[in-house]
């Protein structure tokens, strides 16, 4: 005999995993946002901010950031801390 009882669908993320994914995009879109802009309109003149501080250093640094936050958003289990009470 089968019954139809509705099974309750369980997702892989929760909550929690959103929320740091949707971090995790916004630290990638800032290193983005800082990395942009530098270029000349005239081609025969060189412009140094392209080699500013932020757009060599710090700009890669957030990108590399949020890609390690989207690790932990996706290998973050919040479940685990209420099997093991």
């Amino acid at each position: 005999m089968k019954t139809n009882k509705p099974t309750k669908q369980n997702f892989i993320f929760q909550k929690k995993n959103y929320r740091l994914m949707l971090i995790g995009l916004a630290v990638i879109a800032l290193g983005f946002i800082l990395m942009s802009g530098g270029g000349s309109d005239d081609p025969n003149v060189f412009n140094e901010d392209i080699f500013s501080v932020r757009r060599i250093r710090i700009a890669p640094t957030m990108v590399l950031i949020g890609f390690a936050i989207e690790v932990v958003a996706i290998l973050y289990n919040p479940d685990k801390k209420k099997k093991e009470e």
